[in-house]
């Protein structure tokens, strides 16, 4: 068995003959951090590697900041403060001093107003971080004083408190929090504290016991002054936000973190880019209780990027590179070892974003970054979790122009007026409550959205009497904000409860649109959840309304549908949601029906129990994340226990059923390969077959060809491929067919899989997708999320870059080329769809 030396220098030997997409795994003890050449970057720009944490004297880093003289200072997630002088010229490394080993223990730092303000997670802590201020007062270049100016209650880790950020204004500091930590002593809120859980059905804590217990409004960011004092909360609900950014019109950025072992349930969310405006929340909700996006009550993401670890986040503004990237915002994914690059744009009162890879390598576990005023370079830091930690700069060597851009700030209407409601929020006046009246009804999410928050906000005389003027679409965000913001005595509740019912069930279904029928069924919801269960009189009225509705030829609609119908116990429901289950096309789509009927107690029969019973036999066979057979699991158990002993006995030879494992296939089921197609072939035969294509067709066929198992469309399916809602935006037909015949011709680097080649000769294939010390987590199924095997680093004798993709050739031979027309028809056809707009 090679030692560790001599395995490294047969990597760099790899390394020379494979090129940069070969990674060394294996290294000396103090330099085993990714070398500069094997990260990728965009033309025109160049990596260095300026410094290689020795790990067994100063930790792994997880955080930085610049100092007033352009020095970095860095702390050891599980140690002290290192100050990091730059090297100027090109190949030279950076100088470091410790400066602090009774501080420490940061994942924030930020140097602001002649201080070093350091969010602290002390070891032995009891649940309470500290945000230090450390000064130098008698000016000799080192920090004497330490003061706590804010103190913080949670469960001290990775989801305690994070990022320290200068605000906009120059004098105040903001800081985010993930969902263990309390929400501070306020002196003010932004977001009107009413924040609740709002499950309509029992929700379902995480089957492995993640967050369990914890209550909303999940993490959040806040604003303080310089002091620790006047703290304001802006924006909650989010999971574990590490870092956030503001753009150049003072508007906040984070990046918030899925919940990975989610995947493959219906409330599962993908990492994301969100606009943290003042009073928004974000809908985390602990378990199975997260707010879908196209929920009133929360708002949709910029940009869905996928599964990951979000880390450090930085905005383009200062650094010394083109125009495009000036105004973009960067931000760092620490398990798939990437920094994205989000092309920000206004949409209205809120903003979309397209995004690239600006940098990437495996494994690179980037964990913050900052652009250094000094030289407009991109420094980033890779380290956490024991890792091996180094410092990086990206610095621009094209030939386009850095110099720097005007700054631009959105203009148009509804973002000015989003603006002043936002910046109502804390002093609500009778005249920004009727502007906000008047924009309940607004087509804009963020908009609305803003209007409605203001409205929560405000003194109830200031608006309560003026819903009876309202359009059917503005009464509906009224009562969403009246069942928020009520604080009655139960008797009180639910007469207001049955004036909602009263006022809302009048308005004609089928004249809403599907995002507004969405938002009815909400109002509902929030007004059940509470205010109270409806009597039978507003349960009838309700039913009048929807029942006959369902099922609609919209997916997001049924999902409401469904869950307010099985809380109301109304007639047929059990039969139309599994007639939904049986045909539907996605295995989230099928789990979320399964989740509403468990709690359905009235008008099941022996035939429709059965049917219910038996889908958990095939659901067998679905892949998902770490919590996922926990959770089907659970759904089942919960069904059972409901149900009457007469029945439970005639269930018991499906209940107790031996299902047979079985590996999931790409290859789809039942089917005779058609021909081998080629890409020229299929784009001919596409083109020729003409007409106008069917679109549900095609999404019975994306389903069929395995599609869902590994791409996310429209909120649903896999997440270890893209993203394709948007992707008919971006693509032509021959791009698509391209990608779906040969798949290993141009594989992203996002996507790219490594071979490992270990010491005992075995061979793991995969993605990294976590880290832990030296220990790499390797995701070796697509199908199956939760097929991780470990690979110690030290038992790695090369790395090298996978040759083929994740998804396997010839899927497409299975079909004729109508199938296949219509299947790219539907992908192409989420580019003119979105759940942001109603």
């Amino acid at each position: 068995m090679m030692t560790r030396r001599l395995k490294f220098v047969r990597n760099l030997l790899s390394i020379a003959a494979l090129g940069a997409g070969a990674l060394t795994a294996a290294a000396a003890p103090f330099d085993d951090a990714t070398p500069a050449e094997s990260i990728r970057v965009p033309e025109g720009f160049k990596v260095e590697r300026i410094y290689v944490v020795p790990g067994e004297s100063q930790g792994s880093w997880v955080s930085m900041t610049v100092d007033p003289k352009g020095r970095l200072i860095a702390s050891d997630q599980a140690g002290g403060l290192y100050r990091i002088t730059v090297p100027e010229e090109e190949g030279a490394q950076a100088s470091v001093e410790k400066i602090s080993d009774r501080v420490g223990h940061a994942q924030g730092l930020l140097c602001a107003f002649d201080s070093l303000y350091v969010m602290s997670q002390p070891p032995n802590s009891q649940g309470e971080s500290l945000l230090y201020r450390l000064t130098d007062a008698d000016g000799d270049d080192r920090f004497e004083g330490a003061d706590v100016v804010l103190k913080t209650r949670g469960t001290p880790g990775e989801h305690g408190p994070h990022a320290l950020v200068l605000g906009p204004d120059g004098n105040s500091i903001f800081l985010c929090a993930g969902n263990h930590t309390a929400v501070p002593p306020l002196s003010r809120s932004y977001v009107p504290q009413v924040w609740q859980e709002d499950q309509l059905l029992p929700r379902m804590w995480d089957a492995r016991g993640h967050a369990v217990g914890i209550l909303a409004p999940g993490g959040w960011i806040c604003r303080l002054n310089p002091d620790g004092t006047d703290v304001t909360l802006v924006s909650v609900g989010y999971r574990n936000s590490y870092d956030f950014a503001f753009n150049d019109a003072g508007d906040i950025f984070t990046y918030d973190s899925d919940m990975e072992w989610d995947i493959g349930t219906p409330w599962y969310r993908p990492t994301r880019i969100c606009f943290a405006m003042n009073g928004s929340d974000y809908g985390w909700r602990s378990g199975s209780g997260k707010f879908p996006a196209i929920y009133p009550d929360t708002l949709p993401a910029v940009a869905d990027v996928g599964p990951g670890s979000p880390t450090g986040v930085a905005y383009g503004s200062g650094a010394k590179f083109p125009a495009k990237y000036q105004r973009s915002l960067f931000a760092a994914d620490w398990s798939y070892g990437t920094i994205y690059s989000m092309e920000l744009q206004a949409d209205g009162a809120g903003y979309v974003a397209t995004h690239d890879i600006f940098c990437s390598a495996s494994p690179l576990p980037v964990a913050d970054m900052v652009i250094r005023p000094q030289d407009g370079a991109l420094y980033f830091v890779i380290g956490g979790r024991e890792t091996q930690s180094a410092i990086y700069r990206i610095r621009y060597v094209g030939e386009e122009s850095t110099e720097p851009i005007q700054a631009e700030v959105a203009t148009n209407p509804a973002a000015e007026l989003r603006r002043e409601f936002e910046a109502a929020l804390l002093d609500p006046t009778a005249e920004v409550v009727e502007k906000a009246l008047a924009e309940l009804d607004s087509e804009d999410r963020f908009l609305q959205y803003a209007a409605r928050t203001l409205i929560e906000a405000a003194p109830k005389p200031l608006w309560i009497e003026k819903i009876g003027q309202l359009s059917p679409v503005a009464r509906i965000q009224a009562w969403i904000a009246i069942a928020r913001a009520w604080n009655g005595g139960a008797a009180q509740r639910a007469q207001v409860a049955a004036r909602g019912v009263a006022w809302l069930s009048t308005i004609d279904w089928t004249s809403l649109s599907q995002g507004q029928q969405v938002d009815l069924l909400r109002a509902y919801g929030l007004i059940f959840a509470r205010l109270g269960a409806p009597d039978e009189d507003s349960r009838q009225a309700v039913l009048d309304q929807i029942a006959s509705s369902y099922p609609a030829d919209d997916r997001l609609a049924n999902h409401e549908l469904c869950r307010l119908l099985v809380y109301l116990n109304a007639p047929n429901v059990a039969d139309k949601t599994l007639d939904l289950m049986e045909r539907t096309a996605s295995q989230e789509e099928q789990m979320h029906y399964a989740y509403c009927l468990r709690a359905l107690t009235q008008g099941w029969t022996p035939q429709t129990r059965e049917r219910y019973f038996t889908w958990f036999n095939d659901a067998a066979a679905l892949r998902g994340g770490m919590s996922f057979e926990g959770f089907l699991g659970n759904i089942k158990q919960e069904a059972v226990d409901r149900l009457p002993a007469d029945a439970r006995n005639s269930l018991r030879p499906i209940l107790n059923a031996k299902i047979a494992s079985s590996e999931p296939t790409l290859v789809p089921q039942n089917r005779e390969k058609v021909q081998t197609w080629t890409t020229d072939a299929l784009v001919a035969a596409i083109e020729n077959a003409g007409g106008e294509r069917n679109l549900e067709r095609g999404r019975e066929i994306y389903a069929e060809a395995s599609c869902f198992k590994c791409h996310r469309f429209e909120s649903v399916g896999g997440v270890v491929g893209p993203d394709l809602t948007a992707a008919g935006g971006r693509f032509s037909v021959r791009d698509l067919v391209e990608a779906i015949v040969d798949p290993d011709k141009v594989i992203s680097d996002q996507y790219a899989t490594q071979q490992f080649v270990l010491d005992d000769g075995r061979v793991v294939s995969g993605r990294v997708v976590n880290l832990k010390g030296e220990a790499l987590r390797v995701l070796t199924n697509p199908l199956d999320p939760s097929s991780i095997v470990n690979v110690d680093r030290g038992s790695v004798e090369q790395s090298l870059p996978g040759k083929t993709s994740m998804m396997p050739s010839g899927l497409a031979d299975y079909f004729t080329v109508e199938e296949l027309a219509d299947l790219v028809a539907f992908v192409r056809s989420g580019a003119v769809k979105t759940i942001a707009k109603k």
